[in-house]
């Protein structure tokens, strides 16, 4: 099993990254919240893998963390009429906090506002999953962008806190979720809550 690749990234889509390494050139699937975290061409990059193998083709997806390869699986081994490529367009759309949080919080809305999904994939999302994922700890909030229960990437406070301040602003939860982390991208290092959402609402 292929469980990760490393070597020098050629070229980059939205929805697939081509990597070089050992003298061959790899398509890798990706979504788009990975993508956005892609060096430029010519980097050196490393993402975590999962090969799907059909009778017609071998396929690699990739992903920046292993908490969001894992959900991949997560995604395809277990909803019903979810295949890898519905599964990155799900994960194309949100990050991963926000979507094992509306999850667990059984948060249909959320989810459904998201292009791709809709209602009755939100729906299957909750009622196969919500189980597998857990309730958060004791005293552990389920608002996007919170901090994730052990096995799941922290998320910094102050990107849900933008998050949040979008979302009163009238944004829906997936452009405001976009917003904020091509804001944290573009910004880098630590900043403050305000200055993440002034950069989403400016652009």
């Amino acid at each position: 099993m292929i469980t990760f690749i490393n070597g020098t990234l050629v070229a980059t889509s939205p929805l697939l990254a081509v990597i070089e390494t050992g003298g061959l050139g790899y398509d890798v699937h990706i979504p788009v919240t990975t993508a956005e975290k892609l060096p430029p061409a010519g980097a050196q990059v490393k993402l975590h893998t999962l090969a799907v193998y059909r009778q017609d083709a071998q396929t690699l997806y990739g992903f920046a963390t292993v908490e969001e390869r894992d959900f991949f699986r997560l995604l395809i081994d277990n909803v019903t009429g979810v295949g890898p490529k519905g599964a990155l367009t799900i994960m194309s759309k949100l990050s991963l906090s926000l979507l094992e949080n509306a999850i667990r919080a059984g948060d249909i809305a959320t989810l459904a506002n998201c292009p791709g999904i809709g209602k009755k994939t939100a729906e299957r999302l909750v009622v196969e999953l919500k189980s597998k994922l857990g309730a958060p700890a004791a005293g552990e909030s389920i608002l996007p962008g919170s901090s994730s229960p052990a096995g799941t990437a922290p998320v910094d406070s102050r990107q849900h806190d933008a998050v949040m301040a979008l979302l009163a602003l009238g944004y829906k939860p997936a452009d405001a979720d976009q917003a904020v982390r091509r804001a944290a991208l573009a910004l880098g290092g630590r900043v403050t809550t305000e200055a993440l959402v002034k950069k989403a609402l400016n652009g």
